[in-house]
């Protein structure tokens, strides 16, 4: 996996190029935002690291300026800002994870191979979760061999979810992405779709895949009742 570093921290820097270069991974180092986002503009990287408080253009900013460029490379935020507001805006930004500092290396090493997975679930035309099935081309979904009927939306939602799984989605990128509105303050439109979906994908089965993070929004995945399972 070839990352790109954006943090102007010198000792932060040098902890995780040490350890991510141990393991295996290539990484690439900038301290300051105009040219992290020139690096990520002009280069290949899977993954970005990105602090929000760093030189020149902050890290939203440099977020904006990749996804309205239509630069979609998975990006970590990891950061001190740890209000629920700040998680919300670096989601809503279309950042996929968001990480505290002080923070745990081996967790954000699984926050990575989430990342990798994701990346390569998103080029699959048929992706299996657990004992569910969603044809892409097909537009089907099937859990256990029972075919699940669904809406044209509650299947664009779905398949937002499943092909990034482990991203948490707040309610106002899935108004964009799924309806293409700009989500109203208090609306629960969003919260209504996803009920009906859960109704039918999830509520049937012992095992469940929507899971709500609480004050962001959702996240779609198996947990460890799937993991134990060795799926």
């Amino acid at each position: 996996m070839n990352i790109l570093l954006v943090e102007d921290e010198e000792v932060t820097v040098q902890y995780l190029s040490k350890g991510l270069k141990e393991r295996g991974y290539s990484i690439k180092v900038s301290n300051n935002g105009n040219e992290g986002k020139w690096l990520a503009l002009t280069q290949h990287y899977d993954v970005i690291i990105l602090d929000v408080m760093i030189p020149g253009i902050n890290g939203w900013e440099v977020l904006r300026g990749l996804r309205k460029s239509g630069n979609e490379t998975p990006v970590i935020f990891l950061t001190a800002r740890d209000s629920v507001d700040d998680r919300v805006k670096g989601l809503e930004l279309g950042a996929n994870d968001y990480v505290v500092k002080p923070f745990s290396f081996s967790e954000l090493l699984a926050r990575l191979r989430t990342i990798s997975r994701y990346t390569a679930i998103i080029h699959q035309d048929v992706i299996k979760v657990d004992n569910m099935e969603l044809d892409l081309l097909g537009h089907s979904v099937h859990r256990c061999g029972r075919r699940i009927d669904l809406t044209p939306k509650e299947f664009a939602l779905l398949a937002l979810l499943a092909r990034r799984q482990g991203e948490v989605f707040s309610r106002s990128r899935i108004a964009e992405r799924v309806w293409d509105i700009i989500l109203e303050k208090n609306s629960n439109i969003i919260d209504v779709h996803i009920r009906r979906l859960r109704s039918k994908l999830d509520d049937p089965f012992d095992v469940k895949l929507i899971h709500t993070v609480r004050e962001i929004g959702y996240v779609f995945e198996c947990r460890k009742d799937c993991a134990a399972r060795g799926n």
